[in-house]
């Protein structure tokens, strides 16, 4: 990495970006310094690590709307465009500028590869190792949604040897790389566990070098359960080693998630994105469906009400009667809690400020992995495939429901929840009348049942999985894939001639940049992606035959 040179970095990305948030780290070694004893050497090294970390859920507000709003967000279910975006990734039809962003947006390829060239070298100067661990950890979590979202990639030939046009990595070849590299930093923080870390140095774990072990692990069980239609033995054998305990445990609770705690001093990158515009971003009418039909006390922490004091409507308090009281739907769902049609048919500017808004407030840490998506990929392993995860699928699943519920502060209503064996999700109705759908979302309740078939299961976990990784769309969006959950209302319009409309998007096309930069590479990535370079192409480990 030492020379980095490639064909990502149009437009030059500086060592120490402007552009990409700089947080107050500390040098990662065996002081604990304070902000007089900081070197020129310590700043470098805050500057690159924070680079770093600001690749994973983007710091930039432009690169995050295209990334986890308008690309996981929607096509991840959680939200629906709330602007009027003609072509737009959730209506199938996304223009290129869009659909180019993770791989030539420079806040993040480029951010991320330089930075760890820097603490690369640091790390020789000083013969320190821990930092250049936890980099590369926080780069596999970062590359991961890169190839997620397109297949192939570069990956183990950016920046070798000065090159400028990169070769790429089959999707196969880039996980295989992902479970080495994360398999030789958790050695390398084993062994160095006792290390001292500033915690002014990291603001994911306060230097806490044990969490980001677990994280570690967790990120390789996340990971081992993405490929498991596509190499079965390989994720089994990954994921059982990362819930060993003798490896250093996986995160089971909520102190111990993994988030980027930069927003304490500035405001969340999403929360700016969605509030972008009069809202370039609503909450989706699945979210509203599934929460309202569960009674799902984390809705009023996930959703604003309707016409909402923050965005008033144009007529005050749309969805209420004249005597103040929520109207409600044919099937008696109040209207409290209302999310617009993904892809819409019809748009218009005056409705769109009725519905409900994104409730993330300013100081939100960035989600990266939490422990009820640990619980959940750990109740989905023993009843879907039969791992060995440590527990049972039921204990795993309900303490997945109850992590979220007390990460919400709503964690004395957890037992009720769980208990409920009745509740479904609530029926779409578009108060508007402009985007209706005559379907039906299907009746999953909530409480564990042993007795049903693998598939019921699967479909339980996901759902509540889903609800539980709120926001976190580009993972939605992977599950969703993967397994075909959760139900998701099919859009209301489809701009697109090959991508099926039950099925949505399964990856992006590659920029048109590098048909022109980078042909012969990008030519033999389609050849290791199998079929056209489109969105309704599958990639390697989308390969379910249940989901057709």
């Amino acid at each position: 990495m030492k020379h980095l040179l490639y064909n990502f970095m149009a437009g030059g990305a500086l060592l120490f970006s402007t552009a990409a948030c700089t947080g107050d780290y500390e040098d990662i070694n065996s002081n604990q310094f304070q902000p007089g004893d900081l070197t020129a050497d310590d700043y470098a090294l805050i500057s690159s690590m924070s680079n770093i970390c600001g690749a994973v859920i983007p710091s930039d507000v432009n690169c995050n709307q295209f990334t986890d709003c308008l690309l996981g967000g929607t096509l991840g279910g959680y939200f629906s465009d709330g602007a009027n975006f003609t072509t737009s990734y959730v209506r199938n039809c996304a223009p290129d500028n869009w659909t180019s962003v993770f791989l030539k947006d420079s806040k993040i390829i480029s951010t991320l590869y330089t930075n760890i060239s820097m603490v690369e070298g640091f790390c020789e100067t000083s013969g320190q190792v821990v930092p250049l661990a936890i980099a590369n950890i926080v780069k596999v979590a970062a590359m991961n949604r890169v190839t997620d979202a397109y297949g192939p990639i570069p990956y183990s030939a950016i920046g070798f040897e000065g090159a400028v046009k990169t070769p790429y990595d089959s999707q196969q070849d880039v996980y295989n790389k992902f479970f080495e590299e994360l398999a030789a930093a958790r050695a390398i923080l084993l062994e160095n566990r006792a290390a001292v870390m500033s915690p002014l140095a990291d603001k994911v774990y306060s230097g806490d070098i044990d969490k980001w072990i677990k994280f570690c692990n967790s990120l390789q069980l996340r990971l081992a359960m993405r490929i498991v239609y596509a190499d079965a033995a390989l994720a089994k054998r990954r994921a059982e080693d990362a819930v060993n305990p003798a490896n250093g445990g996986v995160i089971e609770t909520n102190d111990e998630n993994a988030t980027w705690k930069n927003y304490e001093t500035s405001t969340n990158s999403m929360r700016v994105a969605i509030m972008y515009n009069a809202h370039d971003t609503r909450p989706s009418a699945e979210i509203a469906c599934y929460l309202n039909g569960y009674n799902d006390p984390r809705i009023s922490h996930y959703l604003t009400e309707s016409g909402s004091p923050e965005t008033p409507s144009l007529n005050g308090k749309p969805y209420k009667d004249e005597n103040g009281n929520w109207m409600t739907s044919p099937s008696g769902t109040s209207l409290q809690y209302v999310g617009i049609r993904r892809g819409w048919q019809t748009f218009n500017t005056s409705w769109s400020v009725n519905f409900s808004d994104v409730n993330i407030p300013g100081n939100t840490p960035a989600l990266w992995l939490n422990a009820s998506e640990v619980a959940f990929l750990r109740a989905e392993g023993v009843a879907v495939f039969g791992w060995n995860m440590g527990g049972t699928a039921e204990s795993f699943y309900n303490a997945g429901i109850r992590l979220s519920f007390e990460n919400y502060g709503v964690g004395d209503q957890a037992d009720a929840y769980i208990a409920d064996a009745t509740s479904v999700p609530a029926q779409f109705y578009d108060p508007e009348g402009l985007n209706p759908w005559n379907g039906t979302i299907p009746a999953v309740t909530i409480k564990w049942d042993e007795s049903a078939t693998p598939a019921q299961k699967q479909q339980k976990i996901i759902t509540q999985k889903w609800l539980a990784n709120w926001t976190l769309g580009n993972e939605a969006w992977a599950d969703y894939r993967r397994t075909g959950y959760p139900f998701l209302i099919p859009v209301a319009y489809n701009g697109s001639n090959v991508v099926n409309i039950n099925l949505g998007p399964r990856r992006l096309p590659y920029p048109t940049a590098e048909y022109t930069d980078n042909l012969v590479n990008v030519q033999k990535a389609v050849e290791m992606l199998g079929g056209p370079d489109n969105l309704a192409t599958r990639m390697w480990w989308d390969c379910n035959p249940a989901v057709q």
